[in-house]
């Protein structure tokens, strides 16, 4: 149950002087990416139901906000998720989880990384100073090379929403380079096809993909998981329906602000 909360929940403060301090190093000759984020901007805050075969179990809620430090001078977003089970379901399992990313916005890329996991008394407490000019990622322990533009947990959510799906085909996959304690991970995403989902909140023109997962731990095959994103700018994520070893769970959207474009109700 802990690795089904981790993974639903995410698909999810320091002062100023102290981030300045992590980064005291800089590769000048470097060249960073440039992304057109049309997808999300600050003041966005998603909220999301979980249910646990046919009990509410959870919420979840993402937040863009703006980062009052930055990264060898550059402009940041401050992206906090939390996930939390409800409290008639705290007996059976308790989850208090946080997360936090500081997003490059104009490379859609992590400078840092902080976990915080509280999940039936399994605790995680994770910091990551992830030198992206150096691509060395530090845990404060020890220092591990990484690609060149490497995801955390959290910012790979949104940095999948920028990508362009306009033109994609039933079968293509979408990959990039994510770090997961302490390992690079490929996340790959595959296109199912164009698609409508109802949910609580209505009748949603959707994108359709299933993660390209690591089978044998929580899911039996990839597609025990499916998930349904909105069919136009914004790309938010409005329904995940998953098998795993001890059942189902599902998410859903159950309010959304501050969204950039229209969304693709119906």
């Amino acid at each position: 149950m802990k690795k089904s909360f981790l993974l639903i929940l995410l698909c999810v403060g320091l002062t100023s002087n102290s981030y300045n301090a992590l980064f005291n190093t800089y590769n000048e000759h470097l060249v960073f990416r440039k992304i057109i984020n049309e997808s999300f901007t600050i003041g966005e805050k998603l909220t999301y139901r979980l249910h646990y075969g046919i009990i509410d179990a959870g919420e979840a809620v993402l937040q863009v906000k703006e980062s009052k430090i930055k990264a060898k001078g550059r402009d940041l977003y401050r992206i906090v998720g939390t996930g939390r089970s409800i409290k008639a379901f705290d007996w059976f399992f308790k989850v208090r989880d946080r997360y936090e990313s500081y997003v490059d916005k104009e490379s859609i890329m992590p400078w840092y990384f902080i976990r915080r996991v509280n999940e039936g008394g399994f605790i995680i407490n994770q910091d990551y100073t992830l030198h992206q000019d150096l691509q060395l990622v530090d845990d404060g322990e020890t220092k591990i090379k990484v690609p060149l533009n490497v995801q955390d947990m959290l910012s790979a959510y949104y940095y999948a929403r920028t990508l362009d799906f306009e033109n994609a085909e039933k079968g293509d996959v979408f990959e990039f380079n994510t770090i997961v304690d302490g390992e690079i991970f490929p996340l790959k995403i595959k296109f199912l096809g164009r698609d409508q989902i109802k949910i609580r909140m209505g009748k949603f023109k959707a994108l359709k993909f299933c993660p390209v997962i690591q089978t044998g731990r929580v899911f039996k095959k990839e597609e025990d998981l499916t998930v349904w994103i909105s069919d136009d700018k914004n790309k938010i994520p409005l329904c995940a329906k998953a098998k795993i070893l001890f059942g189902s769970v599902k998410f859903e959207v159950v309010d959304y602000q501050g969204l950039l474009n229209p969304i693709s109700k119906i």
